[in-house]
């Protein structure tokens, strides 16, 4: 899938390189991009599902902008891993058609983490601590597509994640807190 991406690489391909029979891997999983999603939660190595999980309990706790740079920091990493292998599913409008079919036959797919991060700020604009008329699901975008753009120009331009990727996550989130902070 790494070098492949998703859409190009085989069944058949990743059972070999794995060490298995096809037939095997269909034992383990429905289908391949069954298979995809496991690749990401086993083995990509981010703790972004773990940040995002936590996030209701720290609703109305600790400083806004570090939970935004710590989700940020993640997103980061994740997204640098995963970006060369996802974005071959839009090579082919029928493999993007299956692929979100999958996805949400899993009940998962790239929604879930804005959902995470927005239902997050909604909650902290219920809690008082950011402004009231800010739009949580326009800054869940602007945070974590700010996230995944960074992921998309480290990878065209072959230079490796971040030098610096806390103080590129606390940047981004800075920014993001501003358009939020109550008046």
């Amino acid at each position: 899938m790494r070098s492949h991406g998703v859409a190009r690489a085989t069944t058949k391909e990743i059972a070999r390189e794995a060490g298995y029979s096809e037939a095997a891997l269909y034992k383990h999983f429905d289908d391949k991009t069954a298979l995809f999603v496991a690749v990401l939660v086993e083995r990509v190595p981010s703790r972004l599902g773990e940040v995002l999980a936590g996030l209701p309990a720290r609703v109305g706790t600790g400083d806004l902008e570090e939970v935004l740079a710590e989700v940020a920091h993640e997103a980061l990493a994740f997204y640098g891993e995963t970006f060369p292998i996802a974005a071959s599913v839009f090579s082919e409008p029928a493999v993007l058609t299956a692929h979100r079919a999958a996805l949400d036959r899993l009940g998962t797919g790239p929604h879930v983490t804005f959902d995470a991060v927005a239902d997050y700020l909604a909650a902290e604009a219920r809690a008082g601590r950011i402004d009231p008329d800010a739009d949580p699901r326009a800054a869940a975008l602007l945070l974590l597509g700010a996230c995944q753009a960074s992921a998309f120009l480290t990878a065209f331009r072959g230079t490796g994640p971040p030098a610096d990727a806390p103080a590129e996550a606390a940047a981004l989130a800075r920014a993001a807190v501003r358009g939020l902070r109550a008046p």
